[in-house]
């Protein structure tokens, strides 16, 4: 079934600028956008997880140790 929905002519021109190809569909466009979306979120809650896992090992350098490295 397909819905209409209002967009304002700066988030067209947006959706224009996405398409990789000319006959590209916007709903083609905006499910891209959605799914590249979706997994960069999904990447970044790992990695987030990840970096709690460091910090909980102790595996992890403090800002002064940083600064001392590269004589900052």
């Amino acid at each position: 079934m397909a819905t209409t929905i209002q967009i304002s002519n700066e988030i067209k021109s947006s959706l224009d600028k996405a398409k990789i190809y000319e006959r590209e569909t916007y709903n083609e466009v905006i499910a891209y956008l959605l799914e590249e979306s979706l997994e960069l979120n999904e990447k970044t809650k790992r990695e987030i997880e990840e970096a709690r896992m460091q910090v909980r090992k102790g595996e992890t350098v403090s800002h002064e140790e940083v600064m001392k490295k590269y004589g900052l």
